[in-house]
């Protein structure tokens, strides 16, 4: 791709105007392994397309991230891996050697915790609960972040009917309102209202023997730090309810949503939504298939709606986001958040999916065929679908990274935009819906690359429709920084170094 990010060669095809790149953002191991497309090419000719990779070893260094904001803020606790994020067994396991926790929503996610290695007291059971779910919680030992007063009932039978030792439980929390002009944190269907503590409190005070509250949190679907700021707060006067009625909670959850930075140059996602803006007006060609405005529409000459993208480059994500959460004032109180928890002496527990996953994974999808449209952007047909690589239902665009079979003929032509098909007899298995701009045509053969898809965007929403095979996913890694990559396949992964010693 362009080493421009704004520019770059002026002889693509299908445009007249400077290439729309979305240059995905690489971590050194990352960028390491597309630079083996040998490798990755030979990965794919054994396993198939779509192929999803795994680099385990990152996952660590992520968790190393966010340690060091706690550390910073002199705060202890535990983060929780959301498994929902990905299906990967080696995730899961290499995860075990970094003292960080997993949260499962659902029975299979708390199955596999515990096969891979967590104990029950390092797991977190969250979102909606079967029996079976919460029996197994309960039986493991696993700590239940309880949604409502229902679910401490039904917690609080099955421990007395079994016999089984008290349950640790963290009520979640929704509903916060911040201070100022009256606003309510946006509706969850998770957790129970602030205003409504009194009916989780109830329940708790009858089911001493058998319920042990150690802390609250909360579930917000927002990037809004005010927002989690004025739930953090509400939390800690929540903490301080429990204390009244006699119990002894130490533990505050910030949930996740902490976000990830995917492109590479603000300056491509800036000129990105400026320029589709303008396609959205009628100012220059569409700049997706079918005139697609992601939430944009024009309306008499007037712009209407809103862009329904996520914000793919962003100045603060991940560890940083968490960073600033703890140092933004309490609404109320008006001291850092932080400090408010350092304090009180409470643990800090944290539940990022996406930004654990961040940079731990690529999609690779073989050219299958490429042929010219009425539109002058040819169309390029992959072995994969779009719920392979569900970028686009989550928002997210991003290019693909190019990986040539073979060096690229004389003449072979500069950049070009392109429509990216998938394998599905469906108008709608588009794998992006606007036109991908490429360093030139692909070939039947060569591979594309989708970078950072391990979070959510992998197979999360992969099937087998029209029976289409499911990506295989292989685990790979290397000794040292000039090492040979090697690799095994995902369920066959465990975090033991060639001499059998476990990994740090």
């Amino acid at each position: 791709m362009s080493n421009d990010p704004l520019h770059g060669d002026l002889s693509h095809r299908g445009t007249s105007s400077p290439p729309l790149y979305l240059e995905p953002r690489l971590a050194p191991r990352a960028a390491a392994l597309l630079d083996a497309p040998a490798f990755l090419h030979t990965l794919v000719d054994a396993l198939g397309s779509p192929l999803n990779v795994i680099l385990p070893d990152q996952i660590a260094d992520n968790v190393r991230g966010f340690r060091a904001v706690f550390a910073r803020h002199r705060l202890t606790g535990r983060i929780f891996f959301a498994h929902k994020a990905n299906r990967s067994s080696a995730l899961v396991r290499r995860l075990t050697t970094t003292g960080a926790a997993l949260d499962a929503a659902s029975l299979a996610e708390l199955r596999h915790a515990l096969g891979s290695g967590f104990a029950g007291a390092e797991v977190m059971a969250t979102g909606p609960k079967d029996p079976e779910f919460l029996w197994l919680a309960a039986r493991s030992g696993a700590l239940v972040n309880a949604d409502g007063p229902d679910e401490l009932e039904r917690a609080a039978a099955l421990v007395r009917a079994h016999g089984l030792p008290r349950l640790r439980v963290l009520l979640r929390l929704s509903g916060f309102e911040a201070p100022g002009a009256r606003r309510l944190s946006r509706r969850s269907r998770f957790g129970t209202s602030v205003k409504s503590l009194h009916q989780l409190l109830d329940v708790l005070d009858r089911h001493r023997a058998q319920l042990e509250p150690v802390g609250v949190g909360y579930h917000l679907d927002t990037t809004s730090v005010e927002e989690k700021a004025a739930a953090l707060e509400g939390c800690l006067h929540a903490m301080e309810e429990l204390r009244v009625h006699g119990h002894r909670p130490g533990a505050v959850d910030v949930g996740g949503g902490f976000g990830v930075s995917y492109l590479a140059h603000a300056a491509q996602w800036e000129r990105y939504t400026t320029e589709l803006t303008r396609a959205v007006m009628g100012a220059r060609p569409p700049l997706a298939w079918g005139g697609h405005g992601y939430g944009l529409r024009a309306e008499n000459g007037t712009l209407r709606g809103a862009l329904g993208l996520y914000p793919a480059h962003r100045a603060t994500a991940g560890p940083g986001y968490l960073d600033e959460l703890l140092s933004h004032p309490a609404p109320r109180l008006g001291r850092p958040l932080g400090t408010l928890l350092l304090e009180s002496l409470y643990d800090l527990y944290a539940e990022p999916g996406r930004a654990l996953a961040d940079q731990c994974g690529l999609t690779l999808g073989r050219v299958l065929e490429v042929r010219p449209s009425d539109t002058g952007e040819p169309l390029v047909r992959l072995a994969l679908n779009a719920g392979d690589v569900s970028l686009e239902d989550h928002g997210v665009l991003m290019d693909p990274v190019l990986l040539p079979r073979e060096p690229a003929p004389a003449g072979a032509g500069g950049p070009v935009a392109v429509h990216l098909m998938g394998n599905l007899c469906l108008e709608a298995d588009l794998i992006t819906r606007r036109s991908v701009f490429l360093p030139r045509l692909p070939r039947p053969g060569d591979l594309l690359a989708f970078a950072n898809t391990a979070g959510y965007c992998m197979d999360f929403g992969a099937t087998r429709a029209q029976g289409q095979a499911l990506a295989r996913k292989v685990a790979v890694h290397r000794e040292g920084e000039d090492g040979d990559w090697q690799w095994c396949l995902d369920e066959q992964y465990w975090p033991l170094t060639p001499t059998g010693e476990a990994q740090g």
